[in-house]
């Protein structure tokens, strides 16, 4: 339960950090950002991720242009250092287009993990089961990075690659997670055999704008939207038949792995249970505004 031996290096702004990963690569090194470490340190500590180098991101919270949620017209940005918590108590400043962002932060870990871990470091990790991920796609997240060719901006339909990969480059640093699609009937859920342990399955919808959303995540190398449920969405009015051939869609859809945690079958099934809750959580919260 030690991690391997690694040095340890303190960004003091993004010109830096991004300066520090060139150098550190350049000498042969394979340097990791870090900010909150909730992810990454205990896959250290397991030996799954083997960094021999680190370069801490914790100065740059003096930075309130990384540690702030921004609205901009009817588009949210919240900097690379928001916490998981920041946003949980933030349901007013983000307003009904965006509070399922607030909402969904109670499935995060436990108080002391949504405390420290932050937004950008759970989508840069790519866990597939991740909150941020499923919510990334679900509101057309743009993940805005800066690195030694310059600031890019990355949709949420191009970020996740599969298991722990994304299209962050190893040189780059991430500042800012900008979500472009409001959503103000839209709900997160999942289940997992603890409170606080990874979801097996979970599930983000929307009934709203352009059209209505299904994400799953823990059904494939990386969280996918479900264009057979979606589309089943799209064909009839709001209601429990509906959600009902809509989560038969989604579970027919998905082929997901079998593992410890569950046959294929069973995440089939939690699936489709998984979806109708979250259709129904969906649509009352449009009924009681």
């Amino acid at each position: 339960m030690k991690p391997a031996a690694f040095a340890y290096h303190r960004a003091h702004d993004v010109p830096d950090a991004i300066g520090l990963l060139g150098e550190l690569a350049a000498t042969g090194e394979e340097p990791k950002l870090i900010a909150g470490g909730q992810s990454l340190i205990p896959m250290m500590n397991f030996r799954l991720a083997r960094p021999t180098a680190l370069v801490d991101l914790g100065p740059l919270r003096r930075d309130p242009a990384l540690t702030g949620l921004r609205r901009e017209g009817a588009q949210l940005e919240i900097g690379a250092l928001v916490t998981h918590r920041a946003v949980e108590v933030s349901a007013t400043a983000l307003g009904p287009d965006f509070d399922v962002l607030a909402r969904a932060m109670r499935w995060v870990g436990h108080l002391p993990i949504r405390s420290r871990g932050t937004v950008a470091g759970s989508i840069v990790h790519g866990d597939a089961t991740a909150e941020w991920c499923l919510l990334a796609l679900l509101l057309d997240a743009v993940i805005v990075a800066e690195g030694p060719g310059g600031r890019r901006e990355i949709p949420a339909a191009e970020m996740f690659h599969g298991f722990y990969t994304t299209a962050v480059e190893p040189d780059e640093v991430v500042t800012a997670v900008r979500f472009t699609r409001p959503a103000p009937r839209a709900a997160l859920t999942e289940f997992a055999r603890r409170h606080g342990d990874f979801a097996i399955v979970d599930v983000a919808v929307s009934l709203d704008g352009d059209g209505s959303r299904v994400v799953v995540g823990g059904v494939a190398p990386a969280p996918v939207r479900v264009p057979e449920a979606e589309a089943v969405l799209a064909a009839g009015d709001p209601g429990p038949d509906l959600f009902a051939a809509c989560a038969d869609a989604a579970a027919a859809a998905v082929d997901p792995p079998g593992d410890a945690a569950g046959s294929s079958a069973y995440r089939r099934r939690l699936t489709r249970t998984l979806v109708v809750q979250a259709l129904h959580q969906a649509w009352e919260k449009g009924v009681t505004r």
